[in-house]
């Protein structure tokens, strides 16, 4: 059975906040707050403690996203957060 186009409503209706895959509850916004803690774990300029404060929420967010396959599909270009996506597998 070949895999059928979806929409985000597919997945997750309105009314959800939340997934489970692979034993693992996947909140609704989990992609969208990974890419802004990555933002800012990523700017020179940010201060330790936002950088901080950002990757130890990007960390968490991780075994969720891995649940989803988000990087089987796409893989983060910076070579520092690959690494890290890639330690926290």
């Amino acid at each position: 059975m070949e895999p059928a186009p979806m929409r985000p409503e597919d997945l997750l209706p309105d009314d959800h906040n939340h997934v489970q895959r692979a034993g693992i509850t996947v909140r609704k916004g989990s992609v969208g707050a990974f890419m802004a803690n990555a933002t800012i774990l990523l700017d020179a300029d940010q201060d330790a403690a936002a950088r901080n404060a950002a990757e130890h929420d990007l960390l968490a967010l991780l075994p969720g996203l891995h649940a989803l396959g988000l990087f089987d599909v796409l893989v983060p270009k910076d070579a520092a957060l690959r690494k890290l996506v890639e330690q926290h597998r």
